[in-house]
């Protein structure tokens, strides 16, 4: 039987694919105020605005492909049973080819009704003011905006609670809910944390092996340990 593993990935499995990390040093999402862009408050003040941000989003996602790491992942699951957690609503995992991929925080390739939050599109162009649903409501970026429920949550925690191995990539573990899921796994297991900056203290946790390197070095050593 194939040991479970549960990968938590964020911003920095898709920076070497040239996807810009959303947030800067200074807080801001490419110029603007992340609550501008990425709230109900500010889609209300200026749909206009919040739409042209993710359109821009969209066509850079379209632009780029898969990076080793993503590969690195896909490729796993000939030895692991592998469920992957990302932050990120990029579908770069899809199209490196995992097959157990939950959104966390939304899908930037969908869009959803504002008024029925169950009635949700597959999308790749712009979305403009006027397009609406088939309940006459505008739509949205199926995105999950500060503020607002993470609807998965409750499923990534049950995943979690199953790990044999834990990977995390590519994250601060500063962003929460999502955080959060690192303490649900059981007593003793591994966890595997990859990133060039990692900002975890290595005491913080038991059985914690700490990969100072990018996703895509860090999944080939990753790799290597496991095997």
């Amino acid at each position: 039987m194939k040991k479970r593993l549960v990968v938590l990935t964020g911003a920095g499995i898709s920076a070497e694919s040239g996807l810009k990390t959303f947030r800067d040093a200074d807080g801001l999402w490419e110029g603007h105020d992340i609550y501008e862009v990425a709230s109900p408050q500010g889609f209300r003040a200026n749909p206009e605005l919040v739409l042209d941000f993710y359109n821009q989003r969209r066509k850079q996602l379209l632009e780029v492909a898969p990076n080793k790491a993503h590969l690195n992942l896909a490729d796993l699951e000939s030895t692991f049973d592998i469920d992957i957690i990302t932050q990120n609503v990029d579908d770069l995992h899809e199209r490196a080819g995992s097959t157990n991929v939950l959104h966390l925080h939304g899908e930037l390739l969908k869009v959803r009704s504002t008024k029925n939050e169950n009635l949700i599109y597959p999308w790749k162009k712009d979305i403009l003011l006027g397009d609406l649903c088939e309940e006459n409501a505008q739509l949205r970026p199926h995105i999950v905006w500060f503020g607002e429920d993470v609807p998965l949550l409750e499923k990534a925690v049950e995943i979690t609670l199953q790990a044999d191995i834990l990977v995390i990539i590519g994250t601060s573990m500063q962003v929460y809910p999502a955080a959060s899921l690192v303490d649900y796994i059981t007593f003793n297991t591994p966890i595997y944390f990859i990133d060039p900056n990692p900002a975890v203290n290595k005491n913080a946790f038991n059985n914690l092996t700490i990969i100072k390197d990018v996703a895509s070095i860090g999944t080939d050593i990753l790799i290597s340990m496991l095997e």
